[in-house]
């Protein structure tokens, strides 16, 4: 009885361990976009495909230029979970973008794959739009800054 015991305890031990190791070594990851981007934009080729390849393909665009359409973004972004040292928040695993720009007649002139690392490079403009429907009115502003005045003596 003894020997049966000892036997299934540990083999109940070991399947545990391999459990525990099977989980960590999996990692959890968050998707936005299309999966394997670079894979799929290595399959279209300059000035032979057409929009209607690059569907077939890629699937719709999340972004197309709003004038004449000529100017699609595919994006793809994966999060996954941080180690010990990031307390599980979730850390920027890839980050990529293509752009592909069509002529006239809907054939594939230019492509561009922008990676994590092409992203920093990029400068964005500084200036600030205003926007003359939003602005608040004279009460809005007076009660705002009551408000704040309100609540800043607080601690």
């Amino acid at each position: 009885m003894f020997f049966w015991f000892k036997y299934h305890f540990n083999l109940l031990l070991i399947s545990i361990f391999i459990i525990l190791i099977s989980c960590k070594l999996q990692e959890p990851l968050k998707t936005h976009g299309i999966i394997y981007l670079e894979n799929r934009s290595n399959k279209l080729i300059v000035d032979t495909s057409n929009k209607n390849d690059v569907i077939k393909t890629m699937g719709q665009p999340h972004i197309k230029d709003a004038s004449d359409g000529d100017h699609w973004i595919y994006v793809e972004r994966i999060l996954s979970k941080g180690k010990y040292h990031k307390l599980g928040r979730h850390v920027l695993k890839e980050s990529n973008v293509l752009v592909l720009d069509f002529n006239k007649y809907g054939i594939l002139n230019n492509k561009k794959f922008l990676t994590k690392n092409d992203m920093q490079k990029i400068k964005f403009s500084e200036k600030k739009t205003e926007n003359k429907l939003s602005q608040k009115s004279f009460v809005e502003k007076f009660l705002q800054s009551i408000k704040t005045k309100m609540y800043g003596n607080r601690k």
